[in-house]
């Protein structure tokens, strides 16, 4: 009896439909065709730089001359070329652009100057670095490392296991003092960067 309703049951189960068109195929290369493998790569010619404006017509004669001219000029009158153009054109005055707060690395030419002299200025973040600890105090160093720093028993026991090692980076001068002197009494030796 069982068996026969389970003859029934999978008998009754609705069957897929059939298939009675061509399948639906996607092919992103509708065109394609295989590349001859004794064929060699094409080789582009690209420009040596990039113009978004495309090529332009070679300058007029009276542009050269005058290119010339001005070449011809001595540096002191060179240099008086532009800004006599810009007053003759009325062209707006230029600006000077504020490079505070940027990075301009090697180039920064004055203020990279004075950015050395802002270095040479206190401190204000500092690490707080476990140089070595007394091997029967090592759970006191653990429970303090834990009292400031927010890392769970086993991280706290690795990072004093692996000394010297930095407990707290970015610090004030107080913070990090009042670290070092918690160290030193829980038995360890904690010192500034």
């Amino acid at each position: 009896m069982k068996l026969g309703a389970l003859v029934r049951a999978i008998r009754s189960r609705p069957t897929l439909p059939e298939i009675t068109g061509p399948l639906q195929v996607r092919s992103f290369q509708h065109d394609f065709v295989p590349r001859d493998p004794e064929a060699k790569p094409k080789k582009y010619k690209y420009p040596a730089f990039y113009d978004p404006y495309g090529p332009r017509p070679p300058p007029s004669d009276k542009i050269v001359q005058l290119a010339e001219r001005i070449a011809a000029l001595t540096p002191e009158e060179r240099r008086q070329v532009g800004p006599s153009l810009t007053e003759r054109l009325r062209l707006p005055k230029l600006e000077p652009i504020s490079t505070e707060g940027m990075d301009l690395g090697e180039q920064g030419g004055s203020a990279a100057g004075s950015a050395k002299v802002e270095e040479k200025k206190e401190k204000t973040a500092f690490d707080v670095k476990l140089e070595k600890f007394d091997a029967a105090s090592k759970i006191k160093v653990i429970k303090e490392v834990r009292a400031f720093t927010s890392l769970g028993l086993k991280e706290a026991k690795d990072l004093v296991e692996k000394v010297p090692a930095v407990l707290k980076q970015g610090v004030t001068k107080e913070e990090a003092n009042a670290i070092i002197e918690k160290i030193k009494a829980a038995g360890g030796v904690a010192v500034m960067e």
